[in-house]
């Protein structure tokens, strides 16, 4: 399975991957509003379970590796999971790639290729506090803020609300 935008290519993540999973996880620019820093044993378990075969009935993360089309180089993750017939979304990018419309790019992709290909049209994002950048990636993506819980999510200590974005096409 590939999916491709004007300047994206996007592929499932296989066993080859682990070095970009690993910096992704480890990256403090990266995780700094997503979570905290997990062990590498911790951080191994999540890989493990984006290896796991996918369908829309399967109860595992669709994880895709984003690549530069013209380059080939890894860029990131994206992907979802189906719970209760929403995909709940996610991404990260490497920091070299930020605020240049990757993560908007690929999560439009995404999204059209799953509506396309497997009739699904109800997505989620939970978003940290203060992460803005993610927030502008949703909105452009036609995802709009439902729901915010204060104090929802510790990270380094620090207590974050959690801002619920949703996108419904049906």
């Amino acid at each position: 399975m590939k999916i491709e935008s004007s300047r994206l290519t996007m592929r499932v993540i296989t066993e080859s991957d682990w070095a970009l999973f690993l910096q992704l996880y480890q990256d403090p620019k990266v995780i700094a509003l997503c979570f905290d820093l997990l062990d590498e044993a911790g951080i191994r378990e999540k890989f493990e379970s984006r290896l796991l075969p996918w369908s829309p009935q399967a109860e595992s993360w669709l994880c895709l590796v984003i690549e530069d089309k013209m380059t080939g180089e890894s860029m990131g993750i994206t992907g979802f999971i189906i719970e209760d017939n929403i995909a709940q979304v996610g991404y990260l990018l490497s920091p070299e790639f930020h605020g240049q419309q990757y993560g908007t790019e690929s999560l439009q992709a995404l999204i059209t290729w799953a509506e396309s290909n497997h009739d699904i049209n109800r997505y989620q994002a939970i978003v940290t506090e203060g992460n803005v950048a993610s927030e502008r990636v949703l909105m452009k993506c036609g995802f709009n803020l439902d729901n915010v819980i204060p104090e929802a999510y510790e990270i380094g200590g620090k207590l974050y609300a959690d801002h619920y974005y949703v996108r419904n096409t049906d």
